[in-house]
């Protein structure tokens, strides 16, 4: 795990991107900046481009334009360490593999049926710790609920602690409680760490508890700042139905 305080990265400055898929437009020129310190959420309907937009910043979707990211003395980060935590991981539940197993198969290139060391299984338990929940490590992962497998992720997405940590809708499925803890753990890992969060949800709730910067995308950036003057525009209204001051948002 990095040290407290290890930020390196300044901000990330998305400048003109594009992505197509034949004729079809998915993302038509972007222009955004997010910082570290920083959660910035991503709103929009379904096909507004922000499972695009996230593909395009960890290198599997190809696009125009230009992704940037500084460091706090103003040069280019070349590398940056970014974390990934996906909607939902696909996994056959039935399968006798316990969390340190999991954990243990991401990070040595020995077979995990040959054992780890007594430090290894202990390098887990502090990494879980920080997350709160040291207590599954031997539990099976399809046993997990949706909650502790999603703080798991999360527990694997920091090591090593990243520059830039995406959540796609990471708490799909998650019942109150875990989502409530889940995003506890971001905010203290973006307070503790300093490291920028992008994060898609569906939860304007939660995002307006916990977002930083929204930004509302419609293959382009229709509107952007914080989330309550956000709610409050006409392509929020055009694109939810809704204005943000109506009572049902916040339920």
């Amino acid at each position: 795990m990095s040290v407290h305080n290890s930020c390196g990265l300044c901000r990330v400055e998305i400048e003109n991107v594009s992505v197509k898929s034949g004729q079809d437009v998915l993302l038509d020129n972007i222009n955004l900046e997010f910082h570290c310190g920083q959660l910035t959420a991503l709103i929009g309907r379904n096909g507004a481009g922000k499972t695009t937009l996230l593909k395009a910043i960890l290198g599997e979707r190809n696009y125009t334009g230009k992704i940037y990211y500084e460091k706090h003395d103003g040069k280019e980060m070349k590398n940056p360490v970014i974390g990934y935590v996906p909607q939902q991981l696909v996994f056959d539940k039935s399968m006798p593999v316990s969390v340190a197993d999991f954990m243990m198969a991401t990070t040595t290139k020995r077979p995990v049926w040959s054992g780890y060391k007594k430090q290894q299984k202990q390098n887990l338990i502090q990494k879980l710790q920080e997350m709160d929940c040291a207590d599954v490590l031997n539990k099976k992962l399809g046993s997990l609920s949706g909650g502790e497998l999603q703080r798991v992720l999360l527990t694997m997405a920091i090591d090593p602690m990243p520059d830039l940590l995406i959540l796609d809708e990471p708490v799909s499925g998650v019942d109150a409680t875990g989502l409530d803890l889940f995003y506890k753990k971001v905010t203290y890992l973006r307070n503790t760490y300093h490291i920028a969060v992008l994060l898609v949800s569906h939860d304007l709730a939660l995002i307006r508890r916990y977002a930083d910067k929204v930004v509302l995308l419609d293959k382009t950036v229709a509107e952007q700042g914080d989330a309550e003057d956000v709610f409050q525009t006409e392509a929020f209204q055009q694109t939810f139905g809704y204005f943000a001051g109506e009572e049902k948002i916040w339920n």
